[in-house]
């Protein structure tokens, strides 16, 4: 489905048979309305409050047919699956494994790598579905100012 209003979505997807129940156009609404990337578990609890007969079970199943229907995407995140409208899906996340910030890089960031493993392994990657983890540049240079004797922990892989 293309880009479209949050009206617009609903209609095109009771034109493919989907039953549009009070909780189910709450939720599709909630999901379309947030910023960047939500789980089903934030989504459900801001949505069990104030829609009778909403919970988490039909909070999944209707993300689920959502990502299946194209409206959103999904990405794999440490901490687990996370959704986002399908149009913003043109990107890769950078997730700190030490102090858990984020960043986002545009596909095209990410195409040398992509060309890389499908010219050398014959294999074409998909990088949208989940994160890549590493140690930020922040966490890299607070590392390198401790004195060796002094620091915690494993050093950052570089």
């Amino acid at each position: 489905m293309s880009q479209q209003d949050p009206e617009q979505i609903v209609a095109e997807l009771r034109l493919r048979g989907l039953r549009m129940t009070p909780q189910r156009r709450a939720i599709v609404m909630e999901a379309l309305a947030a910023p960047g990337h939500i789980s089903a578990a934030a989504l459900a609890r801001k949505i069990e409050e104030r829609v009778p007969g909403c919970n988490t079970s039909t909070v999944y199943r209707t993300l689920a047919l959502l990502d299946e229907f194209g409206v959103l995407a999904h990405t794999h995140f440490e901490g687990g699956v996370e959704y986002h409208r399908a149009e913003e899906a043109g990107h890769v996340h950078l997730t700190c494994s030490r102090c858990g910030s984020s960043l986002s890089l545009s596909s095209s960031d990410v195409e040398p790598l992509q060309e890389l493993l499908r010219e050398h392994h014959g294999f074409a990657a998909d990088l949208s579905h989940f994160e890549i983890t590493g140690v930020c540049r922040s966490c890299l240079e607070s590392w390198a100012t401790i004195a060796p004797g002094t620091r915690e922990g494993p050093p950052p892989h570089v």
